[in-house]
């Protein structure tokens, strides 16, 4: 008399063989490695909020307080042939600068670390294609970007003189998401790069912070000399905050569409440059 054969799905699932070496058991995008790595990233930076988050949103919020104080607040400012107040000018500018700033610095921690301690090997070992890594790092860098960037709006409306409207919430959405994943982007290219920290705090003061200053974040490019203002239009930051303040005010110093396309156009060619590099291992594997 022969046993009967247990057909349940926890037999089949006991008694089926490996899959031969070489044949990729996860077949599409890991999606569980992939949110894993994601949250990680999240909770890396959330733990310490008060540093991650609520400082750099103080430290936007303090820009504000010292140039309203200085200049009265309500000095008009000529943006797009339309006299804006300069609080109301200033506010979309300090709000996208903290979220750029913050999209950097949060990227530009992930592999450095890990190179530092000699953990890097926990982002490089796991079962995620390079697409996946990258798209956690930067998934993590933009969304601690969007904190800062709501904790500072949120804040900013309990300023006086200052009206936060958002009246274009597709072109704040599109500068201020694509303007953050840019400078993730930037962040990743430095953590792959750089040896200490000291490097990357060299890209953040000498790169990214004259850059970000000098984009129209307190001023408009109208007021500049010509040189001045062809130099603007060759720094990408301005086309991020121009269109990031066009999404409140309805007016910019630059042309949205043209703008949005440059944003657009840099995102994927930074995007394809960290795929490139991160897949050869550049800077990281030895």
């Amino acid at each position: 008399m022969t046993d009967p054969v247990d057909h349940s799905p926890r037999a089949t699932a006991i008694n089926s063989p490996l899959s031969a070496p070489g044949v990729p058991v996860i077949r599409s995008v890991n999606w569980g490695g992939l949110r894993t790595l994601y949250i990680k990233e999240v909770r890396r930076f959330f733990k310490v909020q008060l540093q991650t988050v609520w400082a750099p949103a103080m430290t936007t919020l303090l820009f504000l307080v010292i140039f309203t104080v200085a200049t009265g607040g309500k000095r008009p400012v000529e943006i797009g042939g339309s006299a804006v107040p300069f609080a109301d000018f200033l506010a979309p500018g300090l709000i996208v600068m903290g979220m750029l700033q913050n999209a950097f610095a949060n990227s530009s921690f992930s592999l450095l670390v890990g190179k530092i301690q000699g953990t890097v090997v926990d982002y490089l070992m796991p079962p995620l294609s390079t697409g996946e890594l990258l798209a956690g790092m930067v998934g993590g860098a933009v969304t601690r970007a969007v904190c800062v960037g709501l904790a500072v709006f949120i804040a900013m409306q309990f300023w006086p003189g200052v009206h936060l409207v958002p009246r274009h919430p597709l072109a704040i959405i599109w500068f201020g998401v694509l303007g953050a994943v840019f400078l993730s982007f930037i962040g990743v290219l430095t953590s792959m790069w750089a040896e200490k920290f000291d490097h990357a705090a060299a890209v953040q003061n000498f790169l990214i912070a004259p850059l970000t200053l000098l984009s129209g974040t307190f001023y408009s490019v109208d007021l500049l000399s010509p040189a001045f203002r062809i130099f603007s239009q060759f720094n990408p930051f301005f086309y991020i905050i121009s269109g990031f303040r066009y999404g409140f005010l309805l007016d910019a110093d630059s042309n949205i569409l043209f703008g949005g396309a440059v944003v657009l156009g840099l995102d994927v060619a930074m995007g394809l440059l960290c795929y490139t590099l991160l897949r050869r291992g550049w800077r990281l594997k030895n």
